[in-house]
């Protein structure tokens, strides 16, 4: 393939959420729109994955007032978001009423791309978010999770890439969460798509391993439409390859970007001193090659460390990584990702620290083994499951069959503080947190404690 390799530039959404813990503020992104806007980016990823509930939980933003600031202030480039399937932006699966709901407003608020996944690969859990985005106007882009298994070869992914494509994709993204995708790997992998189907190929990897530059540059070799970035001074480390780098590799050949070098410097130069001043949140820039080990992504190793603190047994990592891929095993090779990489990973602690293999088993877990996240992608270790499930049988159909509609509820709970419509979604997904977000958000704008006020008078429980 011949002619300007596209880039979709991750800034502010994964790069500061793999960097900063997620913490960049929307004043920090918008002074820079302009810019950013003049660049030509293929797309800016800037809503989705853990930014939600991040505005919500520890910023008191308000996210759908985000993503309308940003649609605002960037009236020229496309923007995107990051949908967990039936998880949304959380981490369980949520009724068919809030999916409809969410990705219709998430639409109707700016988003020109949903890029939709399911952490085990399991179509049924992407196809409802895939329609409505579809319904509702915007480009459904459908991703097929990366990882190394027994199981996950060229042939695995390309099949699930099909099947996307026959569910009505407009593009296909491979989705390399832990860096590991090799360059050779991504040259067949992406070749192999680009043969097969009628389709836009998009390739998002971490720069975890080291691996992704060079990856990237094969993709563009065989083919691949568009490569996520990230600003140099955001990138790297467990986030994306920088896109300066890039455009500089490609200049001159028939891949050539065709982006300004000089405008980008200048934007890399103000997120350098924005991420200064989240530096107590920052993981730094150094690599981890142990992930080509055990392929865990970086956000999980800082979540062993913290766990393991809290133990007072941080001694004991080094098990608790060798760990993670005999649990993984056990549950069918499930890709690391959100929410699966926090099942397997948790598992594995409790493995660790209990002196014995599944003697004490995490709720999700349990509902995992159950079928309740959907089809594991391999064969489950049966001793494991009776261990934990005795001789109940997993669900066969898809887990969003069995939840009950939550938006009425979610409106009642919303009702006494709501000030939009999306209020409602807020609380559907994230219920404690997103109802105490709305109680201080009209608090501070009337001055009327609200949360007592409410309390005292019955009409929201304690």
């Amino acid at each position: 393939m011949s002619g300007p390799l596209a880039l979709t530039d991750t800034t502010l959404r994964d790069g500061h959420q793999s960097l900063l813990a997620t913490r960049m503020r929307t004043r920090d992104m918008l002074p820079i729109a302009e810019k950013l806007d003049a660049v030509g980016f293929h797309s800016l990823e800037v809503w989705g994955g853990a930014t939600f509930d991040v505005c919500l939980r520890f910023l008191g933003e308000d996210p759908w007032e985000r993503l309308r600031a940003i649609r605002k202030a960037f009236p020229r480039t496309r923007l995107q978001m990051l949908l967990r399937g039936q998880n949304l932006v959380g981490y369980r699966h949520y009724p068919d009423d809030v999916v409809r709901e969410f990705v219709k407003r998430a639409v109707g608020n700016g988003l020109d791309i949903i890029r939709v996944f399911d952490a085990l690969n399991d179509c049924r859990n992407m196809a409802l978010a895939m329609q409505v985005a579809a319904a509702e106007g915007a480009h459904v882009q459908a991703t097929v999770c990366y990882t190394l298994s027994p199981i996950h070869d060229l042939d695995h992914f390309v099949a699930l890439a099909r099947e996307l494509a026959g569910m009505g994709a407009h593009s296909i993204c491979i989705k390399d969460m832990a860096g590991l995708i090799t360059p050779q790997a991504a040259y067949e992998l992406v070749l192999r798509l680009k043969t097969e189907l009628a389709l836009p190929v998009q390739l998002h990897s971490h720069y975890t391993s080291g691996m992704a530059s060079m990856a990237y540059l094969k993709a563009a070799e065989a083919g691949v439409d568009v490569v996520d970035v990230a600003i140099s001074s955001l990138a790297m480390s467990t986030s994306q390859p920088p896109a300066e780098s890039l455009v500089a590799a490609l200049r001159g050949t028939d891949r050539d970007t065709g982006l300004d070098l000089g405008l980008l410097a200048e934007i890399a130069e103000y997120f350098r001193k924005v991420r200064a001043a989240y530096a107590e949140y920052d993981v730094g820039q150094q690599l981890d090659t142990g992930v080509l080990i055990y392929q865990i992504p970086g956000g999980m190793i800082s979540n062993f460390h913290s766990q393991l603190a809290e133990q007072n047994a941080l001694d004991r990592l080094p098990e608790v990584l060798a760990e993670v891929p005999r649990v993984r095993a056990d549950l069918g090779y499930p890709p690391l990702v959100t929410p699966s990489s926090q099942i397997v990973g948790a598992q594995a602690v409790l493995n660790v620290l209990a002196g014995e293999r599944y003697r004490v088993v995490s709720s999700e877990t349990r509902a995992y083994l159950k079928g309740l996240y959907g089809r594991p992608p391999g064969t489950v270790n049966p001793e494991v499951r009776r261990k934990v499930i005795g001789d109940e049988q997993p669900i066969a159909d898809r887990p969003a069959d069995h939840l009950e509609p939550g938006l009425e509820e979610a409106h009642r709970q919303a009702a006494p503080y709501m000030e939009q419509a999306e209020d409602v979604l807020s609380v559907a997904l994230f219920p404690q947190v997103a109802t105490k977000f709305l109680q201080e958000r009209m608090a501070a704008r009337t001055g009327v404690d609200w949360n007592l006020a409410e309390k005292a008078k019955g009409v929201y429980p304690a």
